[in-house]
Protein backbone atom coordinates (compact mmCIF):
# COMPACT_ATOMS: atom_id res chain seq x y z
CA UNK A 1 0.00 0.00 0.00
CA UNK A 2 3.24 2.49 0.76
CA UNK A 3 4.13 2.25 -2.69
CA UNK A 4 0.44 3.09 -4.18
CA UNK A 5 -1.26 -0.21 -4.81
CA UNK A 6 -4.68 0.74 -5.09
CA UNK A 7 -6.95 -2.47 -4.13
CA UNK A 8 -7.39 -3.72 -0.55
CA UNK A 9 -9.14 -7.11 -1.43
CA UNK A 10 -6.21 -9.19 -0.84
CA UNK A 11 -5.95 -7.94 2.92
CA UNK A 12 -9.35 -9.63 3.60
CA UNK A 13 -8.59 -13.57 2.31
CA UNK A 14 -6.82 -15.45 5.58
CA UNK A 15 -5.34 -19.11 4.53
CA UNK A 16 -7.66 -22.00 6.46
CA UNK A 17 -6.60 -25.75 6.71
CA UNK A 18 -8.91 -28.64 6.35
CA UNK A 19 -9.75 -30.50 9.53
CA UNK A 20 -8.13 -28.13 11.61
CA UNK A 21 -7.38 -24.55 12.81
CA UNK A 22 -4.41 -22.18 12.24
CA UNK A 23 -4.58 -19.40 14.89
CA UNK A 24 -2.82 -15.80 13.70
CA UNK A 25 1.12 -15.53 14.84
CA UNK A 26 1.25 -14.74 18.45
CA UNK A 27 4.30 -12.29 19.17
CA UNK A 28 4.34 -12.32 22.58
CA UNK A 29 3.55 -16.13 23.32
CA UNK A 30 6.26 -16.60 20.45
CA UNK A 31 8.82 -14.04 22.11
CA UNK A 32 8.37 -15.74 25.32
CA UNK A 33 9.13 -19.10 24.59
CA UNK A 34 12.32 -17.63 22.40
CA UNK A 35 13.92 -16.39 25.15
CA UNK A 36 17.91 -16.11 24.51
CA UNK A 37 17.12 -18.31 21.72
CA UNK A 38 19.16 -17.30 17.44
CA UNK A 39 17.01 -18.05 14.64
CA UNK A 40 18.45 -18.12 11.01
CA UNK A 41 16.49 -17.93 7.77
CA UNK A 42 18.58 -19.03 4.66
CA UNK A 43 18.55 -18.52 1.59
CA UNK A 44 17.15 -15.63 -1.14
CA UNK A 45 15.22 -12.70 -1.44
CA UNK A 46 12.07 -14.78 -0.52
CA UNK A 47 13.22 -15.44 2.69
CA UNK A 48 13.96 -12.02 2.99
CA UNK A 49 10.90 -11.48 2.36
CA UNK A 50 9.81 -13.85 5.39
CA UNK A 51 12.34 -12.45 7.72
CA UNK A 52 10.13 -8.66 6.99
CA UNK A 53 7.16 -10.48 7.42
CA UNK A 54 8.07 -11.80 10.94
CA UNK A 55 9.79 -9.05 12.20
CA UNK A 56 6.74 -7.30 11.50
CA UNK A 57 4.45 -9.38 13.15
CA UNK A 58 6.89 -9.19 16.37
CA UNK A 59 6.88 -5.51 16.04
CA UNK A 60 3.30 -5.63 17.89
CA UNK A 61 5.41 -6.81 21.04
CA UNK A 62 8.81 -5.30 21.00
CA UNK A 63 11.12 -3.18 17.95
CA UNK A 64 14.25 -4.79 17.29
CA UNK A 65 17.44 -3.44 17.16
CA UNK A 66 19.54 -4.41 13.73
CA UNK A 67 22.92 -5.15 15.08
CA UNK A 68 24.68 -5.92 11.75
CA UNK A 69 24.46 -5.98 7.98
CA UNK A 70 26.67 -6.95 5.13
CA UNK A 71 28.14 -4.50 2.87
CA UNK A 72 24.81 -5.07 0.34
CA UNK A 73 22.44 -5.35 3.18
CA UNK A 74 21.16 -9.19 2.31
CA UNK A 75 22.73 -10.70 5.66
CA UNK A 76 21.58 -9.12 8.26
CA UNK A 77 20.87 -9.43 12.02
CA UNK A 78 18.49 -7.97 14.49
CA UNK A 79 18.07 -8.53 18.73
CA UNK A 80 15.40 -8.29 20.55
CA UNK A 81 17.18 -6.85 24.15
CA UNK A 82 13.60 -7.52 26.31
CA UNK A 83 13.75 -11.08 25.11
CA UNK A 84 17.50 -11.57 24.78
CA UNK A 85 16.23 -13.15 21.12
CA UNK A 86 18.28 -12.89 17.99
CA UNK A 87 17.34 -13.12 14.44
CA UNK A 88 19.50 -13.76 11.69
CA UNK A 89 19.15 -13.52 7.73
CA UNK A 90 21.58 -14.96 5.94
CA UNK A 91 22.41 -14.30 2.15
CA UNK A 92 22.89 -17.96 0.65
CA UNK A 93 20.43 -17.80 -2.51
CA UNK A 94 21.59 -21.55 -3.62
CA UNK A 95 22.87 -22.84 -0.23
CA UNK A 96 25.75 -24.00 -2.11
CA UNK A 97 28.92 -21.90 -3.01
CA UNK A 98 28.06 -19.16 -5.84
CA UNK A 99 29.85 -16.57 -8.11
CA UNK A 100 27.36 -14.24 -9.05
CA UNK A 101 27.51 -11.27 -11.30
CA UNK A 102 24.56 -9.82 -11.52
CA UNK A 103 22.74 -6.50 -10.41
CA UNK A 104 19.63 -5.71 -8.18
CA UNK A 105 17.32 -5.87 -10.90
CA UNK A 106 18.38 -9.81 -11.77
CA UNK A 107 20.47 -8.06 -14.79
CA UNK A 108 23.73 -10.48 -15.31
CA UNK A 109 26.90 -9.29 -16.93
CA UNK A 110 28.39 -13.16 -17.43
CA UNK A 111 26.88 -16.53 -16.00
CA UNK A 112 26.60 -17.97 -12.84
CA UNK A 113 29.94 -20.06 -11.58
CA UNK A 114 27.64 -22.50 -9.23
CA UNK A 115 29.70 -25.29 -7.41
CA UNK A 116 26.76 -27.93 -6.38
CA UNK A 117 29.80 -30.01 -3.94
CA UNK A 118 30.79 -27.14 -2.01
CA UNK A 119 28.30 -25.52 0.83
CA UNK A 120 28.34 -21.75 0.69
CA UNK A 121 30.24 -20.58 4.62
CA UNK A 122 28.28 -17.58 5.35
CA UNK A 123 25.73 -20.18 6.72
CA UNK A 124 27.81 -23.21 7.25
CA UNK A 125 30.47 -20.96 9.45
CA UNK A 126 27.72 -19.57 11.76
CA UNK A 127 25.94 -23.05 12.26
CA UNK A 128 26.90 -23.93 15.45
CA UNK A 129 25.68 -20.24 16.69
CA UNK A 130 21.37 -21.13 15.56
CA UNK A 131 18.92 -22.61 17.49
CA UNK A 132 16.64 -22.83 14.92
CA UNK A 133 17.14 -22.47 10.94
CA UNK A 134 14.42 -21.95 8.09
CA UNK A 135 16.24 -22.89 5.12
CA UNK A 136 14.86 -22.52 1.52
CA UNK A 137 15.85 -22.06 -1.95
CA UNK A 138 14.30 -21.80 -5.27
CA UNK A 139 13.98 -19.41 -8.23
CA UNK A 140 17.52 -18.98 -8.87
CA UNK A 141 18.09 -22.12 -10.33
CA UNK A 142 16.40 -21.51 -13.72
CA UNK A 143 19.01 -18.62 -13.98
CA UNK A 144 21.64 -19.16 -16.39
CA UNK A 145 24.79 -20.97 -14.62
CA UNK A 146 27.91 -23.09 -15.62
CA UNK A 147 28.16 -25.96 -13.34
CA UNK A 148 31.12 -27.11 -11.31
CA UNK A 149 32.14 -30.47 -9.27
CA UNK A 150 35.45 -31.11 -8.06
CA UNK A 151 36.70 -28.01 -9.44
CA UNK A 152 35.80 -29.00 -13.14
CA UNK A 153 32.71 -27.64 -15.15
CA UNK A 154 30.91 -30.98 -15.27
CA UNK A 155 27.83 -28.74 -17.22
CA UNK A 156 25.26 -25.60 -17.76
CA UNK A 157 21.79 -24.54 -18.34
CA UNK A 158 21.25 -22.14 -21.10
CA UNK A 159 25.26 -21.30 -21.31
CA UNK A 160 26.75 -19.49 -24.39
CA UNK A 161 29.70 -22.42 -23.80
CA UNK A 162 28.36 -25.48 -25.82
CA UNK A 163 30.70 -27.50 -25.19
CA UNK A 164 29.18 -28.14 -21.98
CA UNK A 165 26.35 -30.71 -21.64
CA UNK A 166 23.20 -29.14 -20.93
CA UNK A 167 21.69 -29.68 -18.03
CA UNK A 168 17.84 -28.92 -16.47
CA UNK A 169 17.76 -26.44 -13.36
CA UNK A 170 15.99 -30.04 -11.27
CA UNK A 171 19.58 -31.11 -11.70
CA UNK A 172 21.25 -28.63 -9.94
CA UNK A 173 18.60 -27.71 -7.45
CA UNK A 174 18.70 -31.27 -6.56
CA UNK A 175 22.23 -31.86 -6.07
CA UNK A 176 22.35 -28.45 -3.99
CA UNK A 177 19.38 -29.45 -1.64
CA UNK A 178 21.57 -32.86 -1.33
CA UNK A 179 24.66 -31.49 -0.28
CA UNK A 180 22.52 -29.34 2.26
CA UNK A 181 20.92 -31.69 4.05
CA UNK A 182 24.08 -33.87 4.10
CA UNK A 183 25.57 -31.35 6.04
CA UNK A 184 22.67 -30.65 8.38
CA UNK A 185 21.85 -34.43 9.33
CA UNK A 186 25.87 -35.42 9.79
CA UNK A 187 26.57 -31.89 12.21
CA UNK A 188 27.09 -32.39 15.09
CA UNK A 189 25.36 -29.22 16.08
CA UNK A 190 21.23 -30.13 15.93
CA UNK A 191 19.36 -27.41 15.69
CA UNK A 192 15.93 -27.69 14.81
CA UNK A 193 15.82 -27.14 11.31
CA UNK A 194 12.49 -25.79 9.60
CA UNK A 195 12.49 -26.20 4.82
CA UNK A 196 10.25 -24.52 3.29
CA UNK A 197 8.84 -25.34 0.06
CA UNK A 198 9.04 -23.93 -3.36
CA UNK A 199 7.55 -20.57 -3.43
CA UNK A 200 5.52 -20.31 -6.25
CA UNK A 201 5.68 -17.09 -9.00
CA UNK A 202 2.50 -15.80 -10.48
CA UNK A 203 3.88 -14.32 -13.78
CA UNK A 204 1.44 -14.00 -16.77
CA UNK A 205 1.69 -12.66 -20.13
CA UNK A 206 5.59 -13.56 -19.90
CA UNK A 207 8.19 -13.66 -17.36
CA UNK A 208 10.27 -11.21 -15.03
CA UNK A 209 12.08 -10.29 -18.10
CA UNK A 210 9.51 -10.51 -20.88
CA UNK A 211 6.63 -8.36 -19.84
CA UNK A 212 5.01 -10.62 -17.05
CA UNK A 213 2.59 -9.21 -15.27
CA UNK A 214 0.37 -9.95 -12.09
CA UNK A 215 -2.76 -8.29 -12.04
CA UNK A 216 -5.26 -10.59 -10.14
CA UNK A 217 -7.29 -9.01 -7.02
CA UNK A 218 -8.79 -12.47 -6.39
CA UNK A 219 -7.16 -15.92 -4.71
CA UNK A 220 -7.26 -18.84 -7.47
CA UNK A 221 -10.75 -20.66 -7.47
CA UNK A 222 -10.15 -24.54 -7.09
CA UNK A 223 -8.50 -25.83 -10.56
CA UNK A 224 -7.87 -22.39 -11.53
CA UNK A 225 -4.09 -22.10 -11.10
CA UNK A 226 -3.67 -24.54 -14.40
CA UNK A 227 -0.17 -26.62 -15.46
CA UNK A 228 2.45 -25.46 -13.00
CA UNK A 229 5.11 -28.07 -14.97
CA UNK A 230 8.01 -26.21 -13.53
CA UNK A 231 6.54 -25.62 -9.67
CA UNK A 232 5.24 -29.21 -9.75
CA UNK A 233 8.88 -30.78 -10.82
CA UNK A 234 10.83 -28.64 -7.97
CA UNK A 235 8.19 -29.41 -4.94
CA UNK A 236 8.38 -33.00 -6.17
CA UNK A 237 12.25 -32.79 -5.80
CA UNK A 238 12.58 -30.73 -3.17
CA UNK A 239 10.30 -33.08 -0.63
CA UNK A 240 11.65 -36.22 -2.06
CA UNK A 241 15.21 -34.41 -0.84
CA UNK A 242 14.18 -33.50 2.26
CA UNK A 243 12.22 -37.15 3.07
CA UNK A 244 15.31 -38.90 2.28
CA UNK A 245 17.11 -36.99 4.93
CA UNK A 246 14.28 -37.19 7.63
CA UNK A 247 15.73 -40.86 8.91
CA UNK A 248 19.17 -39.06 9.78
CA UNK A 249 18.06 -35.73 10.71
CA UNK A 250 15.61 -37.11 13.01
CA UNK A 251 12.40 -35.47 14.45
CA UNK A 252 14.37 -31.59 14.28
CA UNK A 253 14.37 -31.86 10.66
CA UNK A 254 10.84 -30.67 9.96
CA UNK A 255 9.33 -29.62 6.40
CA UNK A 256 7.56 -26.22 6.36
CA UNK A 257 5.37 -27.21 3.17
CA UNK A 258 3.92 -23.92 2.30
CA UNK A 259 3.54 -24.36 -1.76
CA UNK A 260 -0.08 -24.96 -1.98
CA UNK A 261 -0.99 -22.41 0.32
CA UNK A 262 1.05 -19.69 -1.63
CA UNK A 263 -0.17 -21.38 -5.14
CA UNK A 264 -3.48 -20.10 -4.29
CA UNK A 265 -2.22 -16.04 -4.15
CA UNK A 266 -1.78 -14.60 -6.89
CA UNK A 267 -2.85 -11.60 -5.96
CA UNK A 268 -0.52 -11.55 -3.33
CA UNK A 269 2.26 -10.17 -5.08
CA UNK A 270 3.51 -6.17 -5.53
CA UNK A 271 3.62 -6.36 -9.19
CA UNK A 272 4.37 -2.69 -10.74
CA UNK A 273 4.16 -1.84 -7.02
CA UNK A 274 7.95 -2.93 -6.63
CA UNK A 275 8.76 0.57 -7.05
CA UNK A 276 7.13 3.48 -5.19
CA UNK A 277 4.44 5.10 -6.99
CA UNK A 278 5.05 3.31 -10.44
CA UNK A 279 3.03 5.07 -12.71
CA UNK A 280 3.58 9.03 -11.34
CA UNK A 281 4.56 9.33 -14.53
CA UNK A 282 1.51 8.40 -16.31
CA UNK A 283 -0.10 4.75 -17.25
CA UNK A 284 1.98 4.23 -19.74
CA UNK A 285 5.19 4.36 -17.79
CA UNK A 286 7.33 0.93 -18.61
CA UNK A 287 7.72 -0.61 -15.02
CA UNK A 288 9.32 -3.85 -13.79
CA UNK A 289 6.25 -6.50 -12.13
CA UNK A 290 7.44 -8.10 -9.34
CA UNK A 291 5.07 -11.48 -9.56
CA UNK A 292 7.43 -13.79 -7.49
CA UNK A 293 7.59 -11.73 -4.07
CA UNK A 294 5.17 -10.79 -1.48
CA UNK A 295 2.93 -8.09 0.03
CA UNK A 296 3.30 -6.99 3.77
CA UNK A 297 0.79 -7.64 5.31
CA UNK A 298 -0.23 -10.49 2.99
CA UNK A 299 -0.30 -14.16 2.44
CA UNK A 300 3.26 -14.65 3.00
CA UNK A 301 2.30 -14.01 6.97
CA UNK A 302 0.50 -17.05 6.79
CA UNK A 303 4.00 -18.76 6.58
CA UNK A 304 4.74 -17.54 10.20
CA UNK A 305 1.21 -19.00 11.76
CA UNK A 306 2.38 -22.07 10.36
CA UNK A 307 5.94 -22.00 12.38
CA UNK A 308 3.78 -20.64 15.26
CA UNK A 309 1.92 -23.97 15.46
CA UNK A 310 4.57 -26.05 14.62
CA UNK A 311 6.81 -24.02 17.22
CA UNK A 312 3.65 -24.94 19.78
CA UNK A 313 3.00 -28.52 18.63
CA UNK A 314 6.58 -29.43 19.90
Amino acid sequence: MTNGRPDTDYLNWRWKPYGCEVSPFDGKKFLDGMKGKHWALIGDSILRNHVQSLLCLLSKVEDATEVYHDDTFRSRRWHFPSYNFTISLVWAPFLVKAKIFEDDDGVSTADLQLHLDVLETDWTSQWEKFDYAVISTGQWFFKTAVYWENGAAIGCHSCQNKTLEERPPEYSFRRALRVAFQFITSSPHKPVVFYRTWAPSHFENGEWFSGGTCNRTAPFKPGEAGDREWDNSMWRIEREEFHNAVPIGGDRLKLLDTFELSLLRPDGHPGPYRAYHPYEKGVTAKVQNDCLHWCLPGPIDAWNDVIMKMVAKD
